[in-house]
């Protein structure tokens, strides 16, 4: 039986109000697959996709999503689907789903696909239901294919960060990692040579006494390495320069 999602009440934010003020760096750059028409451009959108979902400034080419780049620059499907396949990848997943918490998720997700903030804790708990009774990817279904993404991207628009007003971007403010899923990293890297640690790496090591072995001379036969007849004649060398005669 599937848990109905909580109800909560949406608060008053900035994307929920029309704006009045004058357009500025601020503003967001809209992509629509409308606007694209050949290769370049649609490669500026995929490039926006990921900055959205992913929310790193380099993607290396181990995420990347070949077969989703492919199908939606030939029209196969639609950005939607893009940022469907995106935020259900295995890359998504290894750097933000396995690292964070129901309530960490929701936070992200909310900014990442729907281009907002969450509106209150009650909301992030709701959610966060949904991601342990149906999983991280029918989290994803659920915002996707929810009424307030279809009414503010619709099909063909990469998600963005909707009427940012004085506030640091999505991706300053909500990296990938956690405050405490970071710390439990550096206390992980550090452990070894932490000096807390000292008394515990001491004890551990192990120390050898080095023991001597007597050695008998008396057993030991040393050879007679002396000559019996000494060598005879004047000595003789195929070098001119040497100091003796040639004989």
């Amino acid at each position: 039986m599937t848990i109905p999602l909580l109800q909560y009440k949406p608060s008053s934010q900035n994307q929920r109000v029309a704006g009045y003020e004058v357009p500025n760096e601020d503003t967001p750059r809209i992509y629509r697959s409308e606007d694209c028409s050949v290769d370049s451009e649609f490669q500026e959108l995929i490039w926006a996709a990921y900055r959205q979902v992913f929310s790193e400034h380099e993607i290396l080419k181990f995420y990347r999503q070949t077969n989703l780049e492919s199908q939606v620059k030939n029209r196969a499907i639609t950005v939607r689907d893009l940022i469907r396949g995106l935020a259900k990848s295995e890359a998504l997943r290894n750097l933000v789903v396995e690292t964070n918490s129901n309530y960490r998720l929701v936070e992200i997700a909310l900014k990442r696909l729907l281009g907002r903030a969450s509106y209150n804790k009650e909301e992030e708990i709701a959610w966060s239901i949904k991601i342990a009774t149906l999983g991280w990817d029918g989290f994803v279904d659920a915002l996707i294919d929810s009424q307030e993404y279809q009414s503010n991207f619709g099909d063909n628009i990469v998600p963005y960060q909707r009427r940012r007003y004085k506030d640091r971007p999505f991706n300053l403010v909500t990296p990938r990692y956690g405050n405490y899923w970071r710390d439990k990293l550096e206390e992980a890297r550090y452990k070894a040579g932490d000096i807390k640690n000292f008394m515990e790496l001491a004890n551990s090591i192990e120390i050898k006494t080095l023991k001597f072995t007597p050695v008998n001379l008396d057993s030991i036969q040393i050879p007679d390495m002396t000559r019996d007849t000494k060598p005879q004649g004047i000595p003789i060398s195929i070098n001119s320069s040497a100091n003796f005669p040639l004989g």
